[in-house]
């Protein structure tokens, strides 16, 4: 048995070079897989229905895995479509589609597969105690499920069903990255272990090449091994290149859960074939004693007003940290005089990131540093805009004029670059999940439709 599947990028809308899809097409796939979300870049696009990147860049490489799809005849598989896999993601995505389709004179049978949660679903399994955390997760209660947005990630189970149903074009919501790939080779009776060795390497497309891009890879899937290839023109791939990406996003390079068991990559083994290949063998998949689905929710918290300045007066720099708890005391009492009790200080967070001076891991810093300057980032978070950016506009405003003991008189503290400085952020989202459906059937919490295009 040999099994082509072609990954033209991690990330629909990414932008991959079109000469390296070329040269996937050019090997003749037996399917096209590629991933277009994940939670890497927070809660916003799950709370909000938004995704991240734009319809222009989604389009322009949607309509290449189109027209290159129809040229080959074979599946093309995109999972999490607009970022968060929501189904306003999912219609999104084949709203493009469509569009696309219609303009390029494209024909083929749409499945999409839908992974929205309603509330009552998952206060049902909570109830009956079938939503277990993982590790760190939140406290929940069952009131959290009508306040927050969930999707339950799919394995390859539902994919398989519209796979089975004739589907060309399959657009599905929120999914392990690893299924998109995986789905169609356990169809054809693949190792199971390669098979999720393979989809764990190619996920990202050539995030594991040197230098690591947007653009693709080429698997071969054969009976004991798989080799994967890198397409763009001046990357490379090899074995540590490759070992490496089992690292990315677990804590375990050896043990990599999926819904229905762990990939066991251990006895893996790395051999390069050439400069662009790697042949991998000995992994293998231990199937889990029972079904279960990752849940992932994101709820409305507040609303932002963001501040940017900066500092380079020594004194100044010098004196920030120890007047900016005095400036939150300030502040409070200037919140409950300018509302007249209207809105609770306890109800409105200002927080000051000193930039240049260990912003990043804030007061986790272990080796404080010693800057020149100071970028300064303001942020006001309130439980309405209106709210946020009245109380940015103060904030600002004395910011700018701090009492520096160090000097007599008025200084000024900080420099704003923007004018007027104050910038509303708009709605925040924070995760509430970290937790699984257990005792689930492999298709129970998906629903999937059909169309001819």
């Amino acid at each position: 048995m040999e099994l082509r599947i072609l990954a033209p990028t991690g990330a629909l809308g990414a932008g991959f070079d079109a000469d390296a899809l070329a040269r996937g097409v050019a090997a003749r796939p037996d399917v096209i897989a590629c991933d277009a979300g994940s939670t890497d870049s927070g809660p916003a696009a799950l709370g909000s229905g938004v995704p991240k990147l734009s319809d222009q860049a989604v389009a322009r490489d949607l309509r290449l895995l189109l027209k290159a799809r129809d040229k080959l005849g074979v599946p093309l598989i995109i999972g999490s479509c607009g970022t968060s896999g929501r189904d306003v993601g999912v219609d999104h995505v084949a709203a493009l589609a469509r569009t696309i389709a219609a303009e390029e004179n494209l024909h083929f049978k749409l499945g999409l597969i839908y992974s929205d949660q309603p509330a009552d679903r998952l206060q049902d399994l909570y109830d009956v105690g079938r939503i277990a955390p993982l590790a760190n997760a939140p406290r929940i209660d069952r009131d959290l499920f009508d306040r927050s947005h969930t999707v339950a990630m799919m394995g390859i189970e539902p994919i398989q069903e519209a796979l089975q149903d004739g589907c060309h074009v399959i657009l599905a919501g929120r999914a392990s990255d690893t299924a998109l790939f995986a789905a169609l080779p356990h169809l054809k009776g693949a190792d199971p272990g390669l098979t999720w060795h393979m989809a764990k390497t190619i996920e990202c497309g050539a995030a594991c090449a040197i230098p690591p891009s947007a653009n693709g890879l080429l698997v071969t899937l054969r009976e004991d091994h798989f080799e994967v290839t890198t397409l763009a023109t001046g990357s490379r791939l090899t074995p540590r290149s490759v070992a490496a990406h089992t690292l990315y996003e677990n804590a375990d390079p050896f043990h990599i859960a999926e819904p229905s068991g762990v990939l066991d990559t251990t006895d893996a083994t790395y051999e390069a074939v050439d400069e662009r290949t790697v042949r991998v063998r000995g992994a293998r998949y231990v199937p889990a004693d029972g079904y279960t689905n990752k849940l992932e929710g994101a709820e409305l918290v507040g609303y932002q007003t963001v501040i940017f300045g900066g500092v380079r007066d020594r004194v100044v720099v010098d004196t920030l940290p120890k007047l900016l708890p005095m400036a939150k005391y300030y502040f409070d009492a200037k919140i409950s005089d300018v509302f007249g009790g209207a809105v609770d200080p306890a109800d409105v967070d200002i927080d000051y990131r000193l930039y240049g001076a260990g912003a990043v891991l804030a007061g986790s810093e272990p080796n404080p540093l010693d800057p020149r300057e100071l970028g300064v980032l303001i942020t006001i978070t309130a439980p309405d805009q209106a709210t946020a950016h009245a109380v940015a506009t103060f904030v600002a405003h004395a910011s700018s004029h701090l009492p520096v003991p160090e000097y007599d008189g008025l200084v000024s503290t900080l420099a704003y670059p923007y004018s007027p400085p104050e910038m509303d952020r708009g709605p925040l989202y924070r995760f509430t999940l970290n937790h699984v459906a257990t005792g689930v059937t492999p298709t129970e919490l998906f629903r999937t439709s059909t169309e001819e295009l």
